[in-house]
């Protein structure tokens, strides 16, 4: 199928088990990668999923793309551009109503998966507007407060459920980072669950089980 000319550009798989409305799964990529990184594994996730992997719109030459700059220097070490981040955050939303308009997906049934990058904004995006998104799954990534709309936490999140996982031997996102999210999600009184397994920055084959049964339970 032919995807649509969006404000990002992005790659679709139809879903096998046809709906008028199908649930949808939006992929978003980590730092440095592209449309076409979590789309490798489309295939595993259930069926009845519309899947479209979104590609993040700054380009890294000579390859690969980002959702926001990480800058280095001498005072403040690696840190994160987040006028571009919060920039990021609201082309995703944008383009997750863009999505809900020009394909055959159920806008009650939004989830986002990301990895790394693509898990801080999704964050981002589901708590700054939890009536727009109903699962995130969460893989390698932590969140930024920084780049979520301020008084996120007055939002009604009742309908907002969240899988979040985190290698043990992450050497890019510390996972002390992650152990933060599950405090920050029950303050919010969000539903989720949150799993490390023993790889570095990456998802192990018996994660991408636990996150298929999750999504079967949740979509």
């Amino acid at each position: 199928m032919i995807t649509k000319n969006l404000s990002l550009h992005h790659i679709i798989k139809e879903p096998k088990i046809k709906q008028e409305k199908s649930p949808v799964i939006i992929l978003l990529h980590g730092y440095g990668s592209d449309a076409n990184d979590l789309f490798a594994f489309a295939s595993e996730l259930p069926e009845e999923l519309y899947v479209i992997s979104a590609q993040a719109p700054y380009p890294m030459p000579p390859y690969g793309n980002a959702w926001y700059a990480i800058n280095f220097n001498s005072t403040q070490g690696k840190f994160s551009d987040n006028i571009q981040a919060v920039k990021s955050r609201d082309l995703i939303l944008q383009f997750v109503e863009e999505v809900i308009e020009n394909y055959p997906v159920d806008p009650d049934n939004v989830t986002l998966l990301g990895f790394s990058q693509g898990t801080i904004l999704s964050y981002a995006v589901a708590l700054s507007h939890p009536e727009k998104i109903k699962n995130v799954v969460a893989l390698s990534g932590y969140i930024n407060e920084e780049i979520i709309e301020e008084d996120y936490r007055k939002n009604d999140f009742s309908n907002l459920s969240v899988y979040a996982s985190h290698g043990s031997q992450d050497q890019v996102i510390p996972v002390s980072w992650a152990r933060r999210n599950p405090q920050i999600l029950k303050e919010l009184n969000i539903d989720h669950v949150y799993s490390e397994f023993g790889v570095g920055h990456g998802v192990a084959p018996a994660n991408l089980l636990e996150l298929k049964n999750w999504l079967k339970e949740h979509i």
